[in-house]
């Protein structure tokens, strides 16, 4: 079983995941994970499928003919366990410019592997202070989870980590 990871960008329109996903279908492929997002006008997103050798060609090409959508396809390993702990945290501090830098600095000074970031821009509901929010998967060796929370929390007074496992 071969795994393609497939990153994209088209214009949103109606029936662009109905589209991918008969392919996938028409393929005997499975949609394993995925994480998709209109930003803009746009549709963007990453997808992990699992597709037999034989189909994994002729579903490549399917596709890449899909009309106004640009892709990369990889073919990947599945996963391999891991001696790691995969940490979760949330993190809400008052929004600047680099703070994605600062955390992902950090994140990876203490030896973490970022894993996946969602993060958004929001209003604080009294004050109406632009407030950054994330949630990141992190993968660390597991005697390195509390040094990784201090320098995390030590970034700036205003930053708030919760951890979960």
């Amino acid at each position: 079983m071969n795994h393609l990871i497939i990153s994209f960008i088209s214009q949103d329109r109606p029936g662009l995941v109905d589209t991918l996903s008969n392919a996938v279908s028409q393929h005997q492929g499975n949609w394993q994970t995925s994480s998709l997002h209109h930003l803009s006008g746009y549709f963007a997103g990453v997808i992990e499928i699992a597709v037999s050798a034989e189909q994994t060609s002729d579903l490549i090409d399917k596709i890449q003919s899909i009309e106004d959508f640009k892709c990369q396809i990889e073919t990947a390993n599945a996963n391999q366990t891991t001696t790691h702990a995969d940490i979760v945290i949330e993190l809400t501090a008052n929004d600047r410019s680099g703070i994605v830098q600062e955390i992902s600095s950090v994140i990876h000074n203490q030896g973490g592997n970022l894993l996946k970031l969602v993060s958004s821009h929001d209003s604080a509901p009294h004050s109406g202070q632009e407030l950054f929010k994330a949630k990141a998967t992190i993968s660390v060796a597991e005697n390195t989870v509390d040094d990784l929370i201090n320098a995390l929390e030590s970034l700036a007074d205003d930053l708030m980590v919760d951890i979960s496992r």
